[in-house]
């Protein structure tokens, strides 16, 4: 019992996220400076003159021109990874973030591939399969390194494998919450000693206009270009792309090894909507359950939760729903002196998709190093369908 509770340290963070916030550091500079890092489509991406309608019943079209995108996504050192250049054009960008990222967050944990054994683990949070697509849009283009530099599980098997790695390997999507339930399967297997370490992280590339054109017939993107979580003038999101990946170890071990100790993680839970108004529709009840259950599971009573980072798509639709869940389950018998302060990265660097759930992980992190919640962009009017004063 005691070793299904046992909490489990964070180690270590790195990142690669929108535009050039390419370190933890650089990442809370933008956040604190409030930077816009919204941008229209870049060319390198496709051609969006040829994709664009603001008609959004257009077949085939957009309507949305923004978006926010990480520079010099085709580029990376592969012979460092034992990768042949004539390999690397075939490798999924994400991939590539991936092995960078993962590297870098070793090394501010301080492990060497020596030092941390094979029995450590690799748990990512995966969306698309943009990059796949695009290599073998003709029978031609066909070759052995497609299946290898683009299919979901070599996200994690490549990683496992230059580091080699014996644990776990696992590639998750459960569409945008892919890197948080990839956290809470790393968390489960370290308590239940199937690995002694764990690197963590979610990825997101837009590399084909494929997905914006369906998201845009959903009308879920944001057609002027900006995320306007919890205000009046919620229109929808912004599609982001970026890595981040956190090292994980059990406390007791990371104590005893004098690691770096950013954040202890307490509780952590899963849970799907169930039925709803709709398949893609949120649902208050389920939400506010597995709050509940991580809260449970944490040992904590709801009041002492000071912040709560949301996952705020920014849509008027799921903002208020989503935050009377959290309202209900995390505000029943607060100090109105304290009241519980909430806040989404999805304004500074868009939804990554995957990702996004990391890079709010990632957030929090720097807000308790740095003492300060950074302040809520695009926000001007409360949505009046929020119940603020619970």
């Amino acid at each position: 019992q005691s070793r299904t509770n046992e909490p489990i340290a964070i180690v270590s963070m790195a990142c690669r996220f929108p535009r050039t916030a390419s370190t933890p550091e650089r990442f809370w500079e933008s956040l604190v400076n409030q930077t816009d890092e919204v941008s229209e489509i870049p060319d390198s991406r496709w051609d969006l003159e040829a994709f664009h309608d603001e008609d959004p019943d257009v077949p085939g079209k957009m309507y949305a021109r923004h978006g926010v995108f990480l520079e010099n996504i085709d580029l990376m050192d592969p012979e460092f990874f034992g990768i042949s250049p004539r390999e690397a054009t075939w490798v999924d960008p994400q991939q590539r973030l991936l092995m960078e990222v993962g590297w870098e967050a070793l090394e501010r944990a301080g492990w060497t591939p020596a030092e941390i054994g094979d029995q450590t683990g690799v748990f990512v949070g995966w969306m698309h399969n943009d990059y796949q697509n695009e290599a073998s849009d003709s029978f031609l283009n066909l070759n052995p390194y497609i299946a290898t530099g683009a299919a979901g599980s070599f996200l994690c098997g490549r990683l496992a494998y230059y580091l080699g790695l014996q644990g776990p390997s696992v590639a998750v999507d459960t569409a945008c919450s892919s890197s948080l339930v990839a956290l809470h399967l790393a968390i489960q297997s370290l308590q239940r000693h199937d690995c002694d370490r764990a690197l963590v992280g979610g990825v997101n590339a837009i590399c084909s206009p494929t997905t914006n054109i369906l998201t845009c017939k959903l009308k879920a993107l944001s057609p002027k270009g900006h995320s306007r979580a919890f205000d009046a003038a919620a229109d929808g999101y912004l599609r982001g792309e970026g890595c981040g990946v956190v090292t994980l170890r059990r406390l007791a071990d990371a104590q005893q090894a004098n690691d770096p100790i950013l954040g202890i993680i307490r509780g952590s839970a899963v849970g799907h909507n169930g039925f709803s108004s709709g398949l893609t529709a949120p649902n208050p009840k389920a939400q506010e359950k597995v709050i509940r259950q991580a809260l449970e599971q944490a040992k904590i009573d709801p009041e002492q939760v000071a912040y709560l980072e949301a996952h705020g798509t920014g849509t008027d639709l799921g903002d208020p729903i989503e935050l009377r869940a959290a309202a209900a389950a995390l505000s029943g018998r607060r100090d109105p002196q304290h009241p519980l302060l909430v806040g989404s990265v999805k304004t500074n660097i868009g939804h990554l998709e995957a990702a996004a759930g990391m890079a709010g992980l990632i957030k929090v992190l720097l807000a308790m190093q740095n003492d300060k919640i950074p302040g809520q962009m695009n926000f001007t009017e409360p949505n009046p369908h929020i119940p603020w004063s619970e």
